[in-house]
């Protein structure tokens, strides 16, 4: 029913940027929390970036600094750039409506940060 589409990964090197994009098949404004995630090989699933609500923003610890998270009508972005080989994951899209009665997720994107 809903759809996260979720283009820009890829190898990067360190010290390099990257944009991700997500674009939705619904409104954003149709949803309470947007954002990022990532997940790392033999690691649980962490905050990059979210938007909660008309712009509440948060980003996790080890991205701050380093990230940003922009909202369009139907899209999610995130920019990182200073990037770090820790920062190599997969790289979810997220929506969710109030209360999580309705969560959605895109496919995962390949980041990899090497040299």
């Amino acid at each position: 029913q809903v759809q996260l589409v979720e283009s820009g990964g890829g190898l990067v090197q360190p010290g390099g940027s990257l944009r991700l994009s997500c674009a939705t098949s619904r409104s954003t404004s149709s949803f309470f929390r947007v954002g990022w995630y990532r997940q790392a090989p033999g690691k649980d699933r962490e905050l990059v970036a979210r938007i909660t609500g008309a712009a509440n923003i948060d980003y996790g610890d080890v991205v701050k600094g380093r990230a940003s998270i922009a909202r369009g009508s139907a899209s999610v972005d995130l920019t990182m750039h200073s990037l770090k080989p820790e920062d190599t994951a997969v790289y979810y899209c997220f929506a969710g409506t109030r209360g999580n009665v309705e969560n959605y997720w895109g496919q995962g994107t390949q980041v990899t940060v090497s040299s």
